[in-house]
C-alpha cells in the first residue's frame, strides 16, 4: 500500500470518528456547565463542522465558529449553513471582548503554537461568568500499546506529531493552562478506556490511514504493511489494547 500525506486525505471522516469518541463526554459537559442557557457561543477550530449542528441545537440563539483552514471551513459551511463562520487564527480571535456566553474547542489546543494565548483569547471574547471548554486533548506520553511489538507505533506517531508542530503531551497541561489563565471552578478529567469489541474494519482502516500519513518516510511501506497486519490480527485475537489518555477541562470566566 502506498504512503499518503495528510494533504491528500479527506479529514472529515477522521474528525467524525473523533467526535464519536467524545459523544458521551460532551453530553455530560454540556449539562454540567449549563451550556443550554448560552444564547451565543463560539467553537474555536471547528474543522469540517462535525459539532456545529449539535451545538446549534444546544444554543439556538447563535453558533459562531472559526478555523484557520479555509478548505475545512468551506466543508463546514455545507454541513452547517446556519452557523456563522470565520477564517481566523485561534491566537487572534476576530471578535470583541465578552461577546459570547461560551467558547469551546475539540482536539485543537495541541495544534496551537501558544495554547496559553489561545485560552486567554477564548476568555477575552467570553463574557464574565461564561464558560470555556476544552473537550478533548490527548497526552501521548501515557499511551499504552499491547502486544509489545506494536509499542513502536506509539513512539513513532508521537515523534511524527512533534514534527508536524503539535504538542503530543498537551493533555496533561490542561489543568495548568486553565488555572494559569485565571478561570474559576475548573474541572479536569480524562476519557475512560473500555475495550469490549474490536473496531470495525472501516474504523480500523481509517485509523491506519492517519497512521500512514503520520509515519510516511519513517518506515517503509513494507514495514507499515507488516505492522498493520499485526495490529488487525491482535484485535481479532482480543489482545489489542490501544489507549491514549485524552483530557477534558472546563472553567468559568471570573465575574467582574
Amino acid at each position: 500500500m502506498a504512503s499518503i500525506t495528510l494533504d491528500a486525505m479527506n479529514m472529515h471522516p477522521r474528525y467524525a470518528q473523533q467526535a464519536g469518541w467524545t459523544r458521551q463526554l460532551r453530553r455530560h459537559a454540556y449539562q454540567a456547565t449549563r451550556l443550554a442557557s448560552a444564547q451565543c457561543l463560539l467553537e474555536v477550530g471547528c474543522g469540517t463542522g462535525v459539532l456545529l449542528n449539535e451545538l446549534s441545537e444546544i444554543a439556538p440563539g447563535g453558533v459562531y465558529a472559526m478555523d484557520i483552514d479555509i478548505h475545512a471551513l468551506r466543508s463546514a459551511a455545507g454541513r452547517a449553513p446556519q452557523s456563522r463562520l470565520a477564517c481566523a487564527d485561534a491566537l487572534r480571535l476576530p471578535f470583541p471582548q465578552g461577546c459570547f456566553d461560551a467558547s469551546l474547542c475539540h482536539f485543537v489546543l495541541l495544534w496551537v503554537a501558544d495554547p496559553s494565548q489561545a485560552v486567554r483569547e477564548m476568555m477575552r471574547i467570553t463574557r464574565p461568568g461564561g464558560t470555556i471548554l476544552a473537550l478533548a486533548e490527548p497526552d501521548y506520553g501515557g499511551r499504552i500499546d499491547y502486544p509489545p511489538e506494536l509499542a513502536r507505533l506509539g513512539e513513532l506517531q508521537t515523534a511524527a506529531l512533534r514534527r508536524q508542530g503539535a504538542d503530543p503531551r498537551l493533555g496533561s497541561r490542561l489543568s495548568h493552562l486553565f488555572h494559569e489563565a485565571g478561570l474559576e471552578r475548573v474541572q479536569v478529567g480524562t476519557l475512560g478506556g473500555q475495550w469490549s469489541m474490536p473496531p470495525t474494519r472501516q474504523e480500523f482502516e481509517l485509523e491506519w490511514q492517519v497512521l500512514r500519513a503520520d509515519l510516511a518516510g519513517a518506515l517503509s511501506d513494507a514495514k507499515l504493511d507488516e505492522l498493520q497486519k499485526q495490529d488487525w490480527e491482535a484485535y481479532q485475537r482480543g489482545e489489542r489494547i490501544l489507549y491514549v489518555p485524552t483530557f477534558y477541562a472546563w472553567g468559568f470566566c471570573p465575574n467582574q
